[in-house]
């Protein structure tokens, strides 16, 4: 997997100052999104373990609230692959770590029933995300008055109390 940036005390992408990992590759390709350069699998360096010790490094510390997984696409199934054992990681050294996710794929409809997406890392995955905002951005809904996502459609989910109560449970971010 490649990655298209890393941002160091990112403000804008989950509650707090997280670190924010942007991989590469999408086959959503929404109209107006504002990381097209990342559709392509090929784009930015590789994943590799020097990248992946100082986000790990940067989680440690006692100003950062927790990371954020962006796009690209985290939930392509390649993706998939190499952000799995890093989240493993990540929590074995941080358990406490708060991780959030943003997605294309419907959690729902896409992530956890039969789909392209779900794999057998999906379930592994979710469940060490606290919070994921699912959906497509579709421009014609775009919203820039919206906390932490880009159009109306989007949902900020508690993917905990999802999975535990087999439904969709919105997280508030007002509560925050």
């Amino acid at each position: 997997m490649n990655y298209a940036t890393v941002k160091f005390n990112d403000i804008a992408n989950g509650l707090g100052i997280r670190t924010s990992l942007f991989v590469s590759g999408c086959t959503h390709f929404c109209k107006g999104c504002f990381n097209a350069e990342a559709w392509d699998f090929n784009y930015g360096k590789p994943f590799d373990e020097e990248i992946q010790n100082k986000i790990i490094n940067s989680l440690k510390s006692p100003f950062c609230d927790g990371l954020s997984l962006l796009g690209g696409e985290p939930f392509e199934p390649c993706n998939q692959k190499a952000l799995l054992p890093f989240l493993e990681r990540a929590k074995s050294e941080i358990p406490n770590l708060n991780v959030w996710c943003y997605t294309g794929y419907l959690f729902d409809e896409e992530l956890l029933k039969d789909s392209r997406a779900k794999t057998e890392d999906t379930i592994k995955m979710l469940n060490l995300i606290d919070v994921l905002v699912d959906g497509e951005f579709i421009e014609e809904q775009k919203n820039i008055s919206l906390r932490f996502k880009g159009s109306e459609n989007q949902r900020i989910i508690d993917v905990k109390k999802s999975l535990k109560e087999n439904e969709v449970v919105l997280f508030d971010v007002e509560e925050y």
